[in-house]
C-alpha cells in the first residue's frame, strides 16, 4: 500500500511528542501491536531538530514494513527537507502554509497540512495536500466537522486533538478519514515504564470504539 493508503488503513496516526530512544520503540511496537500503522514523531520548535530526525529514522528501521513514518509540526520547508532525509513518508503541520505544502510534494512525501475554516481547507487542498487536518477537531465538534463535510466532501480529512474513545466513532461518521492521536495513546506514565500492555490496550480501546 501507498503511505495514503496506510494511513486510511490504519485509521489512527499515533502522535509521539518528546519520546525517543528505547522508550519510544518499545511504545511504538505496542501500538503495532495494537493495530496502529501510522505514527508521526513531532518536531519541538526551538530545539535541535536532530532528535526527530533519530527518532524517525529509529521508527522507520525498527517497524515492519506495513508501516508509515511521518514528522509532524513541520512548519517550514527545511523541516520537510530534514524530515525526508530522515526518511519520513509523511509530513504533517498544525497550519496551512503553501511553501512547506509545495515543497513536502516536492520530495515525494505526503501533505497533511492543519486547517480550520472552509477557505483554508480548500486553499490547502488546491495547494497538492493529500489529506487536510481538521485542527482542533475536539474543540471544534462533531457538529462542526460534519458541516465542513458537506459541501467539501471531495477533500480528505483527519481530525486531529481531543479524540478519544467517546468520540471516535462520532467523527468517523461524519467523515474522517483518519485520527491524529497523542497522549492518549503514548501514555506519559507507561512509556516511562516500558508498560507495553497498557500502550497496546489503549490502542485497543481506540479500534474497538471504531468497530462498534
Amino acid at each position: 500500500m501507498d503511505t495514503v493508503e496506510i494511513i486510511k488503513a490504519s485509521k489512527i496516526i499515533a502522535i509521539s511528542r518528546g519520546n525517543y530512544g528505547s522508550e519510544l520503540i518499545n511504545a511504538a511496537k505496542a501500538l503495532y501491536d495494537g493495530g496502529v500503522r501510522a505514527f508521526e514523531v513531532t518536531f519541538e520548535q526551538g530545539e535541535h531538530p536532530n532528535k526527530t530526525c533519530e527518532a524517525v529514522m529509529q521508527l522507520v528501521n525498527t517497524l515492519p514494513e506495513d508501516c508509515a513514518v511521518g514528522a509532524g509540526t513541520v512548519m517550514n520547508a527545511e523541516q520537510a527537507e530534514l524530515a525526508a532525509n530522515a526518511g519520513a513518508r509523511f509530513a504533517i503541520s498544525p497550519n496551512t502554509d503553501e511553501s512547506v505544502i509545495r515543497r513536502t510534494k516536492e520530495l515525494g512525501l505526503v501533505s497533511i497540512p492543519g486547517a480550520m475554516t472552509p477557505t483554508e481547507i480548500a486553499f490547502a487542498y488546491s495547494c497538492g495536500a493529500d489529506i487536510v487536518k481538521v485542527f482542533p477537531a475536539g474543540v471544534l465538534g462533531v457538529e462542526y466537522f460534519k458541516a465542513l463535510r458537506a459541501p467539501l466532501k471531495h477533500i480528505p480529512m483527519a481530525a486531529v486533538a481531543g479524540i478519544d474513545a467517546s468520540n471516535i466513532k462520532a467523527f468517523q461518521t461524519a467523515g474522517a478519514c483518519a485520527f491524529g492521536i497523542s497522549s492518549s495513546l503514548f501514555v506519559k506514565e507507561a512509556v516511562a515504564s516500558f508498560d507495553s500492555e497498557r500502550i497496546r490496550n489503549a490502542a485497543l480501546r481506540f479500534y474497538s470504539a471504531l468497530d462498534s
